[in-house]
């Protein structure tokens, strides 16, 4: 039995609303099947002076991701036996198609189709429709790693296992969801609610934060699969009483979903079933994060102590970091500090790793070395003149080329550094066969914009930025998912007379889009 410090959870709820600043969001705690913590602070809609309840349903975001692929292993005793409907869904696909399995397990080497919407020239602030993800799907001609090889967190999975299920069924996912897990998880007011346009019990979500001030977020995208569930801290603590209920049910519904998986190598993965693993001051958890515009949640399990964390915002703070800071307050541990960095030590570079196409960029900084290359920055502490180390990442300098690695990912890359001037020749018109879109890069010399166009529209301008020979980035901050791709390489490809022939482009989520000159 492991005691937990009730005294140190209270206090940290206390502080929350001075912590996170925002407008509201609740907090619950789970021990040995019992809450222990149920609290909320705030305002669902300061506006209308709406307070914020543990019964207020709030987006969960992205953990309804493991809420589909519970009705899909309740529903089939086989994922492979919807082989066949995912072909029709991927008729162009040229490569190897992922298994369903491997959809599970974000390890289907599938483009995140939020990231692809940015190259199809969608408006960020636009609508995207229930029909207009097949379109994006039966476009898809190749994968951006080998089915099975890798890990890439791709929303497109988990759309598409919604369309599955919904076939093989004849039902509706929402109708699924509250037959197979909700009624049985006691999660009483917990609903697919797709359309993230219609206000759920008068909730507002917020972009923004304490120093700029909150406003309130706009979303008009129709999720199913991946994201679309709204549920209350009731509902969520409820799947929660259930996760330690059927805990010694060797076929129990949340313990098939958070088995160990791995890669095609043998190596283990971090995910599963729409289920994360991650070990926080050396606890076993499981858990997943939700993000959509102006809302953030996570919710996290930790087994062998049988305790359970469940945040919710609506608003943009660090849902993970409080779930954790809550976790380690409860068991008596203590937050890990990063190593302080190596003296002396100058990290600052540009890189090109050469499987993803993407540019890694180094700085150095007071906790270590800020290391731009999957999405936002991350910092890994530098041990010494030559190399670096974090939990998810390790680098080693050896000149010009950077070594590392990414156990997550299952990623071992060789960056080497980029030099050289930019020229000003790229201004064209690209075509894309792979994705079936167009770019467009416009003006004179290094003063450059471009946008991108496919049948989802025209994309706004962005700046084209120079990095070195042949190299440029185009930043990407805002686009219909939360958070935004991150910046876009362009990688210059030239014929043996240094005539362009194309660009290949490619952020963390798509990688290695090629696209012809045509203009």
């Amino acid at each position: 039995m492991t005691e937990i410090d009730i005294g140190a959870i209270e206090k940290l709820a206390g502080n929350l609303n001075r912590q996170t600043r925002g407008p509201g969001g609740v907090i619950g705690v789970m021990h040995e099947g019992r809450v222990v913590l149920r609290h909320a602070w705030g305002h669902a809609d300061p506006k209308a002076h709406r307070a914020m309840t543990t019964g207020t349903r709030l987006p969960i975001c992205s953990i309804s991701k493991q809420f589909t692929c519970g009705v899909l292993i309740d529903l089939v005793a086989d994922p492979e036996s919807l082989a066949g409907p995912l072909a029709q869904l991927l008729p162009n696909l040229e490569t190897r198609r992922p298994t369903v399995a491997e959809l599970c397990h974000n390890q289907s080497g599938l483009r995140d189709y939020w990231a692809l919407t940015v190259l199809y020239g969608a408006d960020a602030e636009g609508v995207f429709r229930r029909e207009d993800a097949a379109p994006l799907f039966a476009r898809m001609r190749d994968t951006h790693f080998a089915p099975g090889t890798r890990y890439s967190y791709s929303n497109g999975n988990f759309r598409i296992l919604s369309d599955l299920i919904e076939e093989k069924a004849g039902r509706s996912l929402g109708e699924l969801y509250r037959d197979r897990i909700f009624s049985k998880a006691g999660m009483e007011t917990a609903e697919l609610i797709p359309d993230t346009s219609q206000q759920v019990d008068g909730v507002v979500g917020f972009e923004g934060n304490d120093a700029t001030g909150y406003f309130p977020a706009t979303n008009r995208i129709y999720w199913s699969g991946d994201a679309g569930i709204s549920a209350s801290l009731d509902d969520m603590l409820a799947w929660e009483a259930f996760i330690d209920r059927t805990r010694d049910d060797a076929d129990g519904l949340y313990r098939r979903l958070s088995a160990p998986q791995t890669f095609s190598d043998g190596n283990r993965a971090p995910y599963g079933f729409g289920v994360s693993h991650e070990t926080i001051s050396g606890v076993a958890v499981t858990g997943h994060g939700g993000a959509l515009r102006g809302f953030r949640a996570h919710r996290m399990h930790a087994v062998n102590e049988r305790l359970s964390v469940v945040v919710m915002f609506n608003h943009e703070a660090n849902a993970r970091d409080t779930a954790a800071a809550f976790l380690r307050a409860a068991l008596g541990l203590k937050d890990e500090k990063p190593e302080a960095p190596a003296a002396g030590v100058d990290w600052a570079g540009q890189w090109l790793e050469a499987e993803t196409g993407l540019l890694v960029t180094t700085a150095p900084s007071q906790a270590g070395v800020a290391t731009t290359f999957a999405g936002g920055a991350e910092i890994v502490p530098a041990t010494s003149a030559t190399e670096a180390r974090s939990p998810s990442m390790t680098m080693t300098r050896e000149g010009d080329v950077l070594r590392f690695g990414r156990w997550r990912e299952n990623l071992d890359g060789v960056a080497r550094r980029v030099s050289g001037d930019a020229r000003g020749d790229i201004a064209g018109r690209y075509h894309s066969p792979m994705i079936d879109a167009e770019l467009e890069i416009t003006g004179e010399g290094l003063v450059l914009h471009g946008y991108f166009e496919g049948f989802l529209g025209r994309g706004e301008m962005t700046p084209v930025l120079p990095v070195a020979e042949d190299l440029f980035v185009m930043p990407c901050r805002r686009s219909m998912d939360a958070p935004a791709p991150g910046d876009w390489t362009l990688r210059v490809r030239r014929s043996a007379d240094c005539k362009i022939e194309g660009v290949d482009v490619g952020s963390w989520l798509a990688r290695n889009v090629s696209y012809r000159k045509i203009g």
